[in-house]
């Protein structure tokens, strides 16, 4: 963590000095913003809390609850996500107090009494080792939560506006504030009062139920048929050996619980399976009680009986397998997108695929920097367009998979003794899930969209990079203070592309591909560095641009690594020491990652997805692609 390049610093040095609209921000909800976001879920979080680092955009969160949430109801944490909670630099905190889930056992009917099951298989988590970060279980309030503390502690300060129902919205183009939605409250002695607001930008993150999505006339088609689960956390006495394991149990009837150890040692989630929910029932299913619920459950375990102590939260719910058509407001192209839905206000599927809060989170993630580039000048509108375009896509796929997960799972094990009857081989089941690893922890997206993913003409220089996917953290050592590093880990949720040089065979100070690269990424009118950064900015402000040596680090002098990726910041011109970088011995990155020794320029979006990978010598290729992608700011970022 750096600080101090803005003057010594005594205090706690996540709190950064307050800026911008953070220096007197109103209490009350202002009549005009840049964004009002509205809900304070998971995906409005993250998106608020990108979008609190920029002291120059005015951003809003609204929900219509009294207070913050108390009790989740999303739990599971896809290893994706933990990486995506490292770059707003709370993934320690959670890692520590969470749930590790390392593998997953898997119960089905004994061949010898079907009426009762037994452990099948233990499979392994991440068998290939695909992140560095563990895959977590962790109460949806706690994830909200450290998004509250990331905009309290942001130079905007932002907060929570509670107490705000969304009501509606309609567009007026040709204005600065073009969005005007009609509010009400709903707490205090003016509850029922409508209020008015205008904001450049709106983004619903309202839920399955949304009023934003609503208010656009769009629909989340997909199956009609729904899919009922009773849902409980609870302290129970159990004979049940794997209570604290991940579970996926099956009873010979085809029903189905799905078992997660939550965090603290105690508390377990059970998702037990209520099955398909007739046309007619009108929500009579929602009326399950707990009680029936543990009956159920305890069928389903047969042998083995559960006694619940307490209930910590319960609830049923109903979901269908659905998906908007689109995501905003462009209306098929015919104008720039201004209002925005995203996560479950999008997107529905059953409990079985748990990715409900991970798809949505990484929803607002790749929406955040795009809004906040074409709020600053630095991109023209035509960016927020590739929102809906890129995320349809993967909710597409998402719902896809969950098709397949839900209908293995719905088919009930096969009987042997009574293959007539149907069912699937537990063995294709456990196959499967172990196959579906890097869909289900986050690894599974692959942006392809032309003009912010490059062309693959170039991939054989970084094959451990591939293009439209999340960029894989290695470690390489940091030259100027012999520490080994996660390079990945240095991303942050600051809006700023990464760009990492990984050079040729000469060392630095030597004539190189590296060393011409650097000459003009620093001095060259096209060079991205210089037309693209505000006047009066930080030269690292939007390029983040790293060096990566093949030498061993012992060897090397910082002080002979290209200027550029020593650049001085903050009002005291401080020179930035943690930008320059050495092969580890025995964990030798360019090895790792498939780096070519010829040298390779690996361009990462501000949402961690590698847009390009390209030769040192041919620096016009970057300069092409990002011209198309931004734009020169008209005026200087604070």
């Amino acid at each position: 963590m750096q600080f101090h390049h803005h003057g010594y610093v005594d205090h706690d040095p996540r709190l950064q000095a307050a800026a911008g609209v953070g220096i007197e921000r109103s209490a009350e909800l202002p009549e005009v913003m840049d964004v009002l976001i509205v809900g304070t879920g998971p995906a409005g979080m993250l998106l608020a809390a990108q979008l609190s680092a920029f002291p120059d955009i005015d951003a809003r969160i609204i929900d219509s609850r009294e207070e913050r949430l108390r009790v989740g109801q999303a739990d599971g944490v896809a290893c994706r996500s933990v990486e995506t909670f490292q770059a707003f630099g709370f993934a320690e905190d959670l890692i520590r107090e969470a749930y590790h889930i390392t593998e997953t056992v898997f119960w089905g009917p004994d061949p010898a009494n079907r009426g009762s099951i037994i452990r099948e298989s233990r499979r392994p988590d991440d068998p290939r080792g695909l992140s560095e970060f563990p895959h977590l279980v962790c109460n949806q309030v706690r994830v909200q939560d450290k998004f509250a503390e990331v905009m309290a502690n942001s130079p905007s300060r932002m907060g929570r506006d509670f107490g705000y129902e969304f009501v509606g919205q309609v567009r007026e183009d040709g204005t600065q504030y073009p969005i005007v939605s009609t509010l009400r409250r709903t707490v205090g002695e003016r509850a029922g009062e409508e209020l008015t607001v205008r904001s450049k930008y709106l983004v619903g993150c309202d839920g399955a139920r949304s009023n934003v999505r609503r208010s656009l006339g769009l629909k989340l088609r997909g199956d009609s048929a729904n899919h009922a689960w009773g849902v409980m956390d609870v302290l129970i006495d159990t004979d049940f050996p794997d209570v604290r394991t991940k579970g996926v149990i099956q009873a010979h009837d085809g029903r189905s619980i799905l078992l997660i150890p939550r965090e603290g040692g105690h508390l377990v989630r059970f998702y037990v399976d209520l099955g398909e929910v007739p046309e007619g029932d009108n929500g009579s299913v929602r009326g399950t009680t707990v009680e029936q619920c543990v009956e159920l459950a305890n069928a389903i375990l047969n042998p083995y009986t559960i006694t619940v102590k307490q209930v910590a939260w319960s609830s049923v719910y109903e979901v269908g397998q659905r998906v908007a058509d689109h995501f905003d407001d462009a209306a098929e192209g015919e104008r720039a997108p201004r209002v925005f839905i995203a996560g479950d206000a999008c997107h529905t599927h059953s409990a079985k695929a748990g990715q409900g809060m991970n798809v949505s989170m990484q929803d607002t993630f790749n929406l955040g920097w795009k809004l906040a580039h074409v709020l600053r000048g630095q991109a023209p509108e035509s960016l927020l367009s590739t929102y809906s375009a890129e995320r349809q896509r993967i909710a597409v796929d998402l719902i896809t998979f969950d098709k397949q997960w839900s209908s293995l799972m719905a088919a009930g094990p096969l009987d042997p003794e009574h293959p007539e009857r149907g069912g699937v081989d537990p063995e294709v089941i456990q196959e499967f899930y172990q196959r579906s690893f890097d869909f289900t922890m986050g690894f599974g997206t692959r942006y392809e969209l032309a003009g912010l993913t490059g062309t693959d003409e170039f991939q054989s220089l970084a094959t451990g990079y591939p293009l439209g996917e999340r960029f894989r953290s290695a470690k390489a050592m940091r030259l100027a203070d012999g520490n080994a590093r996660e390079l990945g880990h240095h991303h942050q949720a600051d809006g700023r592309w990464r760009l990492y040089a990984f050079a040729d065979a000469p060392a630095p100070g030597q004539a190189s591909k590296l060393e011409d690269f650097a000459a003009w990424l620093s001095t060259d009118p096209a060079s991205p560095v210089l037309r693209f950064t505000a006047e009066g900015a930080d030269a690292d402000s939007l390029f983040d641009a790293k060096v990566i040596y093949q030498q061993d680090y012992e060897h090397l002098s910082i002080m002979d690594a290209p200027e550029i990726f020593r650049p001085r910041i903050g009002p005291l011109q401080m020179m930035d020491y943690e930008k320059v970088y050495a092969s580890l011995d025995g964990e030798d990155i360019f090895e790792t990652r498939g780096v070519s020794r010829e040298g390779a320029v690996v361009l990462v979006r501000p949402d961690m997805y590698v847009a390009a990978v390209l030769p040192l010598d041919r620096p016009e290729l970057l300069a092409a692609h990002l011209e198309a992608v931004l734009q020169e700011p008209a005026v200087a970022a604070l």
